[in-house]
């Protein structure tokens, strides 16, 4: 009886240890598509992080952290249109892979606008931004430039062609370095080659990329990427004691990946590498790097998304300790850090609502290429799109602005007041992948008659999957999509809690990176557009609601 009196005092006090304090960090750190990070700090606690985009604007978010684990966005680094002009690119092209880096007061960031005039860096004095426009760097071909800051040196390395551009098989490329000069930034040196396709090039390795330099115990370190983005990818070191030497390879290498494991364990995380390391203020090490989350057989919606590990050195060469061969969902807390309750959720299951409420739209936000003019606005708690001709279909800037979907397992819901004036225009909700791989619940108008329909692209345009003839009064049309891993439901309501189902069981596949290809995750948002017609209609949204009802895989207990 005592025994029982006690825990439940523990219980009622809280104090017991595993519900008192979480022991733990919980991988993805960043959820959703948030591909190819790279991690520097300023030297006096703080962190900063960025990733790729794509065909995404704004381009490069970046996000702030005083601990490695409880990050905040802070900006995005290109969030003016001349420093990004996005029309005409593909979904999954122009940004790739951007490196950050910092010294003596400037911050860096090196990127690849693939498919336009190629590498380039930005800088600024306050990560937040403003960024300068883009410097391009012609010199450089290739993409995943990087700097390294020497003692008396600033050099950049970067993926390259294979030697004379005449490549020996499929996917063989180089790491190549030139010394550059940080004052005027230009490059002022020939290119020399540090790898040539791989660790072994007997066994054509492909696809190494990503490059990063570190010095460290006496030595500089090259990491780079190998093997491809898929389930091969991994993550290589080599060293030496003079920058201008041949760099020798780890013995015991990959330092990371997980292509060895049975590709059908129990929750798998796969696909890792394109990965940085940094030093926390305890002096422990850990890595970011990418992975994917697939729910069967490598198909998975949410995109490449951001895991960190430990890392450890053995022997002078960092080696990711994972505590096993598999990749974790929960790693300890770094010593003295907590977790924070107020900021804004990236991880684990979370929910948040939109009220627009706001004189601008939130950092997270995205639109698809770059808004040349200005289509939306913030008026009276309402996000207001205007109705345009331009559609996801194409390569330009339609009118719709969306979330990265964050979960296997969730809903999204958005309240929405529209009246099409023709069956051209219509109004709703997107669940994208790219320009011919996407699900539209919207309100249209059929022989004169407002209905609510659920539309699938395809390469031919879009086709209707199912639609329904509604009788709207006054309030406004609720819609929902749930995504459960490789199904999608989509729901309407034309008054508060009465959800009626439209379409059950849709092929969530249909929006895997499996099928799509490309380098993106879906994107869940508000969208309206003419179908190619003139219009001078507009669409309002009054809220954006968002609820991740994932399993949350606890592997430290």
């Amino acid at each position: 009886m005592k025994k029982i009196s006690i825990l439940l005092l523990l219980l009622c006090f809280n104090l017991n240890p595993r519900i008192h304090a979480q022991e733990y960090y919980q991988n993805p750190i960043l959820a959703g598509w948030y591909p190819d990070p790279a991690i520097t700090d300023d030297g006096n606690g703080n962190y900063y992080m960025v990733h790729s985009t794509f065909a995404f604007f704004p381009g490069i978010p970046i996000f702030h952290s005083t601990d490695l684990v409880n990050w905040e966005q802070i900006g995005n680094v290109l969030d003016r249109p001349e420093q990004l002009n996005l029309e005409g690119f593909g979904v999954s092209r122009a940004i790739f892979a951007p490196d950050i880096s910092y010294n003596n007061g400037t911050f860096y960031v090196t990127c690849t606008m693939v498919d336009g005039k190629g590498n380039f860096l930005v800088t600024a004095k306050d990560p937040a931004g403003p960024w300068s426009n883009p410097i391009w760097l012609p010199e450089v071909k290739g993409i995943d430039p990087g700097l390294f800051f020497d003692e008396n040196k600033t050099y950049l390395v970067y993926n390259s062609d294979a030697p004379n551009n005449e490549p020996q098989y499929s996917g063989h490329r180089t790491i190549r370095m030139v010394e550059f000069d940080k004052e005027n930034l230009e490059v002022i040196s020939d290119n020399r080659i540090l790898v040539n396709g791989g660790v072994d090039i007997s066994t054509k390795p492909v696809w190494a990329e990503g490059p990063r330099i570190y010095k460290e115990n006496g030595y500089y370190y090259l990491m780079t990427a190998e093997g491809g983005t898929a389930v091969n990818h991994s993550e290589m070191i080599y060293r030496n004691k003079n920058i201008d030497s041949e760099f020798i390879p780890y013995k015991n290498n990959p330092i990371l990946t997980q292509r060895q494991l049975d590709p059908n364990r129990n929750k798998p995380i796969t696909s890792a590498g394109h990965a940085d390391l940094i030093q926390d203020k305890n002096g422990d090490w850990y890595g970011v790097f990418l992975a994917v989350r697939p729910y069967e057989d490598d198909y998975y919606n949410t995109g490449r998304e951001t895991f960190m590990a430990p890392v450890k050195w053995e022997n002078d060469w960092p080696v990711f300790d994972l505590g096993g061969e598999k990749i974790k969902y929960q790693y300890p807390l770094p010593e003295g850090t907590s977790i924070e309750k107020d900021l804004f959720p990236l991880n684990g299951n979370f929910s948040f609502r939109r009220e627009f409420d706001k004189d601008s739209l939130g950092l997270s936000w995205l639109f698809l290429r770059t808004p040349l003019e200005k289509w939306y606005k913030l008026e009276n708690s309402k996000l207001i799109l205007k109705t345009r001709s331009q559609t996801v279909e194409g390569t330009s800037n339609p009118s719709f602005i969306g979330h990265r979907q964050q979960h296997l397992n969730g809903e999204v819901s958005i309240s929405l007041d529209f009246k099409a004036e023709s069956e051209d225009e219509s109004a709703g909700m997107l669940a994208f992948q790219n320009e011919s791989h996407y699900y539209y619940l919207h309100k249209t108008l059929e022989n004169g008659k407002p209905i609510v329909a659920l539309a699938k692209g395809t390469e031919n345009g879009s086709t209707i999957v199912a639609k329904e003839e509604i009788t709207i009064n006054d309030s406004p049309l609720l819609l929902k999509i749930e995504f459960n891993k490789d199904r999608y439901n989509f729901y309407y309501a034309t008054t508060k809690n009465n959800w009626e189902r439209l379409a059950k069981d849709i092929d969530g596949k249909y929006l895997s990176t499996k099928v799509v290809g490309g380098f993106v995750g879906v994107t869940l948002g508000m969208y309206t557009t003419s179908n190619g017609e003139k219009s001078d209609n507009s669409a309002s949204f009054n809220w954006f609601e968002y609820t991740g009802k994932d399993e949350i895989y606890n592997e430290m207990d």
